[in-house]
């Protein structure tokens, strides 16, 4: 398998919480999610959280080839865990959190994995992308958008509307990150198909697959030809200058570019 990973900070100067790595026959994504005040209860920080979960991920990867992904990403969440579990309020519900995107390769089978509103998407031999995403975050968040409208930011009733949203995250009805608890690995989506079926895959955190479900610069098929043709960075480039026409805030940008799925 070839990997072509592209990975840009929101703005100059600014500490990049995504993190993106490969092994011969895996990929990993990760982008770290933090809230205000989350230095309060944790001295390592978001970018921290996602390096190491990264790190573990893809060192379990390689050592337990037949795992699932699903056991791969708990067992990853609990090294990260015990490796702050003393020193940091884990436990906290602004505790560094991340959503993940995995793709292996293994017996002539692409496997993937989705925990989070991270983008997989599966480049078909025969037929339009099959585009994997986990939209409960943005459905439940959706819901709460009106009413955090209509009160000032920064009152009292727009923080406890805050907190009932945080509240809902690793909750049943809720939806799902990496954080503390190795169970949220459960409820992440995962799928395979022979790789014959597949010329490529893509692994795209938000910051990024906001070219298509946010700027709509172009459909799925249009983003997968657009990868093939000029690669991951010219994807973020677009992004960036889509960003400053919509004055929308930039976010944390990154793709990891699986082809070759044959050869392992």
């Amino acid at each position: 398998m070839r990997v072509t990973m592209t990975s840009v900070a929101a703005w100059s100067g600014r500490v990049n919480e995504d993190f993106t790595g490969a092994v011969p026959a895996a990929a990993v994504l990760i982008d770290g999610a933090g809230i205000p005040g989350i230095d309060s209860i944790c001295q390592h920080g978001v970018a921290w959280y996602a390096r190491n979960l990264g790190g573990s991920l893809l060192s379990l990867l390689s050592l337990a080839p037949d795992r699932s992904l699903s056991k791969v990403l708990a067992e990853a969440i609990e090294q990260v865990t015990d490796n702050h579990r003393y020193t940091c309020d884990v436990a906290n519900p602004i505790s560094p959190s991340a959503t993940v995107a995995m793709v292996r390769v293994s017996g002539g089978v692409v496997e993937h994995l989705v925990l989070g509103d991270s983008v997989v998407v599966l480049d078909r031999t025969d037929g339009a992308p099959q585009v994997v995403c986990d939209t409960r975050e943005v459905i439940i968040s959706r819901s709460y958008q009106s009413a955090l409208e209509g009160v000032a930011e920064g009152s009292e009733q727009y923080h406890r509307l805050l907190r009932d949203l945080r509240a809902r995250r690793n909750q049943p009805g809720g939806f799902w990150l990496a954080k503390d608890d190795p169970r949220a690995a459960d409820e992440a989506i995962t799928g395979s198909c022979p790789s014959y079926e597949l010329t490529g895959a893509a692994l795209l955190s938000n910051g990024a697959s906001r070219f298509v479900d946010r700027f709509q610069l172009a459909d799925w098929p249009g983003l997968m030809a657009l990868l093939k043709s000029n690669g991951p960075a010219d994807i973020i480039r677009l992004v960036r200058q889509a960003e400053v026409r919509h004055a929308a805030p930039s976010d944390d940008a990154s793709i990891a570019h699986c082809t070759d799925l044959s050869q392992t």
